[in-house]
C-alpha cells in the first residue's frame, strides 16, 4: 500500500528536525554558561591601559617557564633564566582544567633548589597552571601554562 505524503507529513518532519536542533543548541548554551569560569579582569579597559608596559616588563625577565606532572600527583614548575633556576615569590598558583573552575586547586609551591613542586590531584588530559610570580625587582610575571597529564 502506497501512502501519499501530505502537507502535514512535511510539516511534522520539519517541526521534528527543528525541535532537535533547538534542543541541542539550548543544551550546549546552558552547559557553556554553567561551566564558564568567570571574568579574568573586572574592567578590561582599565587593564588594557597598562597591558603593553606590563608585557614588556615580563618579557624583559627572559624567563623560560615550564610545568609537568611527575606521576599523577606531583606538579613540577621550572623557572629558568639562561639555564639558571630562578626562585621568584609565588603570589598565586592555581592548577585546574581550562574549561571549568570546579576542580581548581590552590597550590603551595616549595622550591627544591632547581624547581618548584607541589602535590596535586590530576587525571589524564589537559590541565592549566595559572601562575602569578613576582621577580626580585618587583616585576609581576603572569602566565597560563598548559600541563598535559599522560595516560
Amino acid at each position: 500500500m502506497v501512502r501519499k505524503i501530505t502537507g502535514w507529513h512535511v510539516f511534522g518532519c520539519f517541526a521534528l528536525a527543528f525541535s532537535v536542533i533547538i534542543t541541542v543548541n539550548l543544551t550546549l548554551a546552558i552547559n557553556a554558561v554553567r561551566t564558564f569560569p568567570g571574568l579574568e579582569v573586572s574592567n578590561s579597559y582599565v587593564a588594557s591601559q597598562s597591558f603593553d608596559a606590563d608585557r614588556d616588563a615580563q618579557e624583559a625577565l627572559n624567563w623560560d617557564v615550564s610545568a609537568d606532572l611527575v606521576g599523577h600527583n606531583i606538579l613540577r614548575l621550572v623557572i629558568e633564566h639562561d639555564g639558571v633556576a630562578q626562585m621568584p615569590s609565588i603570589e598565586q598558583a592555581t592548577f585546574g582544567r581550562a574549561t571549568s573552575v570546579a576542580r581548581d586547586q590552590e597550590l603551595d609551591l616549595v622550591f627544591d633548589g632547581s624547581a618548584f613542586t607541589a602535590p596535586v590531584t590530576a587525571g589524564t588530559g589537559n590541565w592549566n597552571l595559572r601562575l602569578k610570580a613576582r621577580a626580585a625587582d618587583g616585576t609581576l610575571f603572569q602566565q597560563r601554562i598548559i600541563v598535559r597529564a599522560a595516560r
